[in-house]
């Protein structure tokens, strides 16, 4: 019996780290359903994005209210978890506060204390972004697909940092042992007068019942981050590493496209050519589904905040367009999930369901609505690019279904007629001079 609560602790905690890498499993499966592409250039250069974006914040920050009360939830919220490591080793080995047999006692007090004033922060952060969803209710979390559980989700998380937040400050109130130092409680000390009335028996099990729903309701938000926005919290870093380093204005080439265009400038080439018996088969133009975009896009699809800066700094959107970049992305990892699910169900192998990206999540008029103006992806603060999916998917409709608006097409075939956007002959050009 002595060793039970140890046995139980590693069984909780065991379940809840399987779980979550069960979970990691399925993601990684996922996101690798997108075709491959080489990243592995410059890297320097990605070390030093995902330290200045990723750790650094510093896309957060650009918009400094809502950025500098990101910062603190994000480093008081990662901070006070380290309390974990001391959570897990006491629950493990039957300790208490194994940190005073390590650290200095006023060495601990110091760090214990800081953990609280962060804790007093995030739960006063907290408040303040509920106020902003809730009450306030700002623009870019009204949009149409911010209902239902994207809505809840923004929510459902951070009601859970009030709870974990609110127990860390509870265990340490009602410790005894803890309090009798009278060093790192600054401020337990004041929240201790509420269980003055309690036997020292009753003391240690609110004392111990907090200490256990705190670790249970870690390893749940642990697990609860695959099903939420706030899986960015885990993808940020990879994300940002895997960036776009190129300008945001330089658009890649289609190596298909590129090999037909050299095939018609060359004078000795025969067009006509039958291709080679071992010719691979032709790649499909574009994207139409989840599975022709490429693992990076795949990866930022899970990685979206929806935090709504992307749309609310879209021109299209301001002017009343259907396009939401958000929604792009948003889009692409709810039919991510459900191409996973069919997978699941199915053995292992993708059983057609008659649905794909295009159409049945994102539309045409969506993906027209676009000015490839790059606004979304400088507003980002994790380094998520919906234009390369939009413009993905355009490639679809226009080489693969030759379905260009019809302006689009007129210009094009203005261009291959007259050497210019204008329907105007190229003999033509030059008559405004003489009008004038």
């Amino acid at each position: 019996m002595q060793y039970l609560p140890n046995i139980l602790f590693a069984i909780v905690l065991l379940a809840g780290l399987g779980f979550f890498a069960k979970n990691v499993q399925r993601l990684r499966r996922n996101i690798n359903l997108g075709k491959e592409v080489d990243v592995s250039d410059n890297k320097p250069q990605r070390w030093m994005n995902m330290a200045k974006i990723a750790l650094g914040q510093t896309k957060m920050v650009v918009r400094p209210i809502a950025g500098f009360l990101h910062v603190i939830v994000y480093v008081g919220f990662i901070i006070i978890n380290i309390e974990v490591l001391e959570i897990i080793i006491d629950g493990l080995f039957g300790t208490h506060r194994i940190g005073l047999k390590v650290l200095n006692e006023s060495v601990y007090g110091f760090l214990i204390g800081s953990f609280e004033i962060l804790a007093v922060l995030v739960l006063i952060v907290v408040f303040a972004f509920w106020f902003r969803r809730n009450i306030i209710k700002l623009k870019r979390f009204l949009s149409k697909e911010m209902t239902g559980w994207p809505k809840n989700d923004g929510n459902i998380i951070l009601y859970f940092e009030v709870v974990l937040m609110c127990l860390f400050l509870v265990m340490n109130a009602t410790d005894s042992s803890f309090q009798s130092l009278d060093a790192g409680n600054v401020v337990s000390q004041y929240i201790t007068p509420l269980f003055s009335g309690l036997s020292e028996n009753t003391l240690h099990l609110v004392e111990r019942g907090a200490w256990w729903v705190h670790i249970i309701g870690i390893l749940i938000f642990l697990n609860y981050l695959y099903y939420s926005k706030h899986l960015h919290i885990l993808l940020a870093f990879p994300n940002t590493f895997f960036g776009k380093l190129i300008p945001q204005g330089q658009f890649k080439n289609n190596n298909a496209v590129t090999q037909e265009v050299k095939l018609m400038m060359d004078p000795d080439a025969d067009p006509f050519a039958a291709p080679a018996e071992d010719a691979p088969d032709p790649e499909k133009f574009g994207a139409s589904d989840v599975t022709d975009l490429s693992w990076v896009q795949l990866l930022n699809a899970y990685t979206c905040t929806e935090c709504g800066r992307c749309t609310s700094e879209c021109p299209a959107n301001q002017t009343g367009k259907k396009l939401s970049p958000r929604k792009i992305m948003m889009d692409t990892r709810d039919r991510l999930e459900e191409v996973g699910k069919n997978i699941d169900s199915n053995k292992g192998v993708f059983v057609d369901d008659g649905k794909q990206l295009l159409g049945d999540y994102i539309t045409n008029e969506e993906l027209w609505a676009c000015t490839s103006c790059n606004a979304c992806v400088q507003a980002c603060p994790v380094s998520i690019d919906p234009l390369s999916i939009i413009m993905d998917m355009r490639q679809y409709l226009v080489m693969e279904q030759s379905a260009a608006p019809s302006d689009l097409n007129n210009m094009m075939g203005n261009i291959e007629n007259n050497g210019a956007p204008w329907p105007f002959n190229q003999m033509d050009r030059l008559n405004w001079v003489e009008e004038s």
